[in-house]
C-alpha cells in the first residue's frame, strides 16, 4: 500500500503537571509538509488530534492496543488501531521503541488505507459530437 501521507515529525510534551501537547508534521501527497499542534487527554490523544486535523479524514477510533514485541530496555511496542471511516473499518499497525511514535504511525497507516479505499467521485465523460 502506498503511503499518501507520511509522518515526518512527532514531538510530544506531557507530565503529571503539564497539558499533553503534540506537534506533528506530515508530508502530503503533493510532497509539501504541513504542521499542527494539539492538546489532548494524553500524548497519544494529542498526537491523534493533530494528525486528524492535518489529514481531514473523518474517523472514529474503535480499538487501540499495545503489545511488547521484543524484550529489554530497548523493547519495541507494537500498536494496532481500528478506525471507522467512510462507513468501513480499517486496521493500522506500527512498532517502535517509543509507543507514542508507534501510535502515530499506526493511525497514519489506518488513515492511508482509508484514503486508498475511499469512494471516488464519478468522473464525467465528455465526448465531441
Amino acid at each position: 500500500m502506498e503511503e499518501v501521507y507520511k509522518l515526518d515529525l512527532l514531538q510530544v510534551s506531557c507530565g503529571n503537571q503539564a497539558i499533553p501537547t503534540a506537534t506533528v508534521r506530515i508530508i502530503g501527497p503533493d510532497g509539501r509538509p504541513s504542521e499542527s499542534t494539539s492538546t489532548g487527554t494524553g500524548p497519544v490523544d494529542a498526537a491523534y488530534r493533530a494528525i486528524n486535523g492535518l489529514i481531514g479524514v473523518p474517523n472514529q477510533l474503535l480499538e487501540y492496543t499495545v503489545n511488547s514485541v521484543t524484550e529489554g530496555i530497548d523493547a519495541q511496542g507494537e500498536v494496532t488501531v481500528r478506525v471507522e471511516a467512510h462507513d468501513r473499518t480499517f486496521v493500522g499497525r506500527s512498532a517502535d521503541t517509543d509507543i507514542v511514535v508507534a501510535s502515530a504511525k499506526a493511525l497514519m497507516n489506518a488513515l492511508n488505507r482509508a484514503i486508498a479505499q475511499a469512494p471516488r467521485e464519478p468522473q464525467e465523460a465528455w465526448s465531441n459530437p
